[in-house]
């Protein structure tokens, strides 16, 4: 359907829709967070250098739940913002640096449990505290200069009551779409597949090993379970439903309008509130890993020293028949 003149976008949804969730996810979030740093505290040295990014992942999220009761207050007063315009974009980049810095420290969590299962005599001994403490602080500033340009956007309203965009004003929305493409690729994609093929290459190589890997198998396919709940319920409705709304709106600037904008619209806001609960998902792996990740690269290099060490043992075993026969032989 082409019109000069678009239908009206049911913009109510938000304002019923988003406030429980915000609310929801920052009790919850809280919580879940601070049990998870206490746990992380308190396997600190066990973890290893893995630590480093599974508490980097609890202050994403502890910096964006901060925000969060701003943004329920805007909502009560009917998407008011009372703030002033410089909060707003700081309220907005806290969310991306949430986002796409969970993302990153995910990825590298996963691309560490990969080198400790796969190839664990390869890098024992070679990944150290301050290699993850420079991984986490170029993921910081990845995330960052990737999140900048966003706040060049207009994230106010001139009008009153004064919104305070998600995106960007319809006037610079052709050109945010852009930049959301570009973004999604580079922090979400690019991230996807590496997440999957790390994943899929560590249980073909626990599957292909005896069964003393069970435990081990177990807690992998635990994390992994987790990590698919997050990129398939938080993070890819997000982004596949916001490029699509953000597609939608600039076609309306061009009169060219659809019967699925409104659907696009909504499905958009419940993705928005789908992407916040990251914050209470991702304690989930800061507790999985504190219980288990300490022992991932010890189960894995066990695992694969075993027959070493039993063709040793079965050695140690002949000479010491061999030693009794001697013996044996002299005394007769």
């Amino acid at each position: 359907m082409n019109n000069t003149s678009c239908p009206r976008v049911n913009l109510d949804f938000t304002g019923r829709f988003l406030p429980p969730v915000l609310i929801l996810v920052f009790i919850v979030g809280l919580v879940a967070n601070a049990w998870g740093l206490k746990s992380l505290r308190l396997n600190w040295k066990k973890l290893g250098s893995v630590n480093v990014f599974i508490l980097n992942l609890g202050l994403a999220d502890i910096l964006y739940l901060l925000t969060l009761p701003f943004l329920v207050v805007y909502y009560f007063k009917g998407e008011e913002w009372i703030f002033g315009a410089t909060f707003c974009k700081i309220t907005r980049f806290c969310f991306n640096l949430n986002l796409y810095g969970s993302i990153g420290f995910l990825t590298c969590i996963t691309v560490y449990r990969y080198l400790a299962i796969v190839h664990p005599m390869k890098v024992l001994g070679r990944i150290t505290v301050t290699h993850s403490v420079n991984i986490s602080v170029l993921v910081w500033l990845l995330v960052a200069a990737q999140s900048l340009p966003d706040v060049f956007y207009v994230k106010t309203s001139r009008n009153q009551p004064e919104s305070c965009y998600e995106t960007t004003h319809s006037a610079s929305v052709e050109d945010y779409l852009n930049y959301s493409l570009g973004r999604t690729l580079t922090g979400f994609c690019i991230p996807l597949l590496i997440t999957l093929g790390c994943y899929g290459h560590m249980i073909i190589t626990l599957c292909s090993k005896n069964k003393s890997n069970k435990d081990l198998k177990q807690r992998s396919q635990r994390l992994m379970f987790i990590l698919i709940l997050l990129f398939s319920v938080c993070y890819s409705p997000y982004h596949l439903f916001k490029n699509l709304n953000l597609w939608s709106r600039v076609l309306s600037n061009y009169g060219n309008c659809h019967r699925w904008s409104n659907g696009v619209y909504i499905g958009h806001q419940i993705s928005r509130g789908l992407v916040c609960l990251n914050s209470a998902i991702n304690p989930l792996v800061l507790l999985n890993a504190s219980k288990d990740s300490g022992s991932v690269l010890t189960s894995a290099r066990r695992a694969i020293m075993r027959p070493f060490t039993t063709k040793v043992s079965q050695g140690v075993n002949e000479d010491q028949q061999l030693h009794h026969l001697e013996l044996g032989r002299r005394r007769l």
